[in-house]
């Protein structure tokens, strides 16, 4: 069986992708967001989630590239005195393993998250973070503890197969691989954990490596050579180019994204490949 969880990130981070995640949601093939409840946009998204209420909603845990919910004094070695983290999630991840004092500042942040998610009222379908930074053991460690106490049964587990994804495309096979190989660890170590925890998680994700390109031939041509099991394809969706996408994906394709998610063709493909659209929750 081909299952797919069609995921719109960075929910909240301003209104045009707000717009573009519940008009692809309504009028075309996405099932999930994840919410960054520190973003500027956060509210209004919030409020037109609770006017979808088939959208499924999950947090996006933001520690890099974003606001932090606590207070800077807080959380010192975490945000500079604005609030904000790192740009860079690579320099982030280091820092956060290296700096034994930050543990407890980052359960305090993550707490603080999935509280403010909690005080929104939506049900909660899944967990992942921006940047794929839980893929980091400290920082999925204290994902789960945390999570678990405000009813996380579902994560993200960053796990993109290359061969179909490099079919896809036809591009970058030996750098695909050594991501694959390279994650590998890191993944498994995922899935063991939340199996013990009794946590669900997707089996494969596409748009990793392509992130920010998940046009509709793509998507296509990723349908194609989809691998059975429960795979989540991720978008960037936007109806228009902002300063907040500028900023941090100037390279990205949001509008095109934004686009193929309401494809008529793309929809029909689904349904001809007998390829079932589900959420988190649906696991």
């Amino acid at each position: 069986m081909k299952r797919v969880i069609v995921n719109g990130d960075d929910f909240g981070l301003a209104v045009p992708v707000n717009e573009a995640i519940i008009e692809a949601h309504e009028n075309g093939i996405l099932t999930t967001a994840s919410l960054m409840v520190s973003a500027d946009a956060a509210a209004d998204a919030v409020e037109r989630a609770k006017r979808t209420p088939t959208l499924k909603v999950g947090l996006h845990v933001v520690l890099v590239e974003g606001h932090s919910v606590l207070a800077p004094e807080a959380i010192p070695d975490l945000a500079d005195s604005r609030g904000r983290f790192l740009d860079r999630p690579a320099r982030a991840g280091f820092r956060y393993a290296l700096k034994p004092r930050i543990r407890s500042q980052l359960e305090a942040e993550i707490r603080a998250q999935f509280e403010a998610f909690r005080q929104t009222g939506l049900p909660l379908d899944h967990a992942d973070a921006h940047g794929h930074l839980h893929l980091h053991p400290r920082i999925f460690n204290l994902i789960v503890k945390v999570g678990r106490e405000y009813g996380l049964r579902a994560v993200r587990v960053p796990n993109e197969p290359p061969l179909p994804a490099w079919r896809a495309s036809g591009t970058s096979l030996p750098a695909r691989w050594a991501v694959w190989a390279s994650l590998l660890p890191l993944v498994g170590y995922m899935k063991s954990r939340l199996r013990r925890e009794r946590m669900l998680y997707n089996d494969y994700i596409l748009g990793l490596f392509d992130t920010g390109a998940m046009t509709e031939g793509r998507v296509h041509r990723l349908l194609e050579h989809l691998p059975d099991g429960t795979t989540e394809i991720h978008f960037h969706p936007s109806t228009r180019r902002c300063p907040e996408i500028d900023r941090t994906m100037p390279t990205y394709l949001n509008v095109e994204e934004y686009h193929a998610l309401q494809s008529k063709t793309l929809r029909e493909a689904f349904e001809e490949a007998g390829i079932r659209r589900i959420t988190y929750s649906d696991l």
